[in-house]
């Protein structure tokens, strides 16, 4: 089916208040991954670069949106403009601004991409957010499903989980790991061969220009074998 890897990240607690804007940069590149289409025409992940700026903004407490742009440079070095996606998140249940404690909710996403990048085209992501903040650690957990809306796989569900651990080593700064897999369909996933795994060595930074940046191991030959990632907040 293929997959833009352009947005590499465990959704946590953050949002933007009611009619706060925001933006980051999303950067990754794959030095070392899969050269060959999954599809006729796919544009496979090796040596590619892909900049996806991301615009979002507050609703009302508890709810924001966001809209990604997705650029990528292949490894022929051609330029494309993936196609954009739109996102919807909802937290209900999240800690004070600088505060500790439980934090719960849901982001949707709808993407229309090019076929080079997504076979269908047409995708949706629902992915649940689940976690705690405390004083010197953070865990989440993002059990995401996806499905197409349009080809041979619509309407097909699959998993894609995501987990997030980070501690405090610094003055606004953390230390942690990322872990991302793509199991395939939920209640008949893929053989372990198959699946995606990728672990991540992360380091946060609160700043004037925030960042997360990360460096990604593929665990097992269906995954790409490094990947650098990285997102900016301004």
């Amino acid at each position: 089916m293929g997959a833009l890897p352009d947005e590499i990240q465990v959704y946590t607690d953050d949002l933007n208040a009611p009619g706060e804007r925001g933006v980051e940069l999303h950067v990754n590149t794959t030095p070392s991954g899969r050269a060959t289409p999954d599809y006729p025409g796919e544009v496979p992940p090796r040596h590619g670069l892909r900049i996806t700026p991301e615009l979002s903004w507050g609703l009302a407490p508890g709810v924001d949106w966001g809209l990604y742009l997705p650029f990528v440079r292949s490894g022929e070095d051609t330029d494309y403009f993936a196609g954009p996606r739109f996102r919807l998140k909802w937290l209900p249940l999240r800690p004070g601004e600088g505060n500790t404690g439980y934090f719960a909710g849901v982001n949707s996403e709808l993407s229309f991409v090019h076929r080079r990048f997504e076979e269908a085209r047409r995708t949706m992501e629902i992915r649940p957010i689940v976690g705690h903040r405390g004083e010197k650690w953070l865990i989440s957990f993002n059990p995401m499903i996806s499905t197409d809306l349009a080809g041979s796989e619509k309407g097909v569900i699959t998993f894609h989980p995501a987990l997030k651990l980070s501690r405090n080593v610094g003055d606004r700064m953390a230390l942690g790991i990322e872990y991302y897999a793509d199991l395939g369909r939920l209640g008949n996933p893929l053989p372990r061969s198959e699946q995606s795994h990728t672990l991540y060595l992360v380091l946060d930074a609160e700043r004037t220009v925030g960042f997360n940046v990360g460096l990604g191991r593929g665990l097992n030959g269906a995954t790409d074998r490094w990947t650098l990632k990285s997102i900016f907040s301004f």
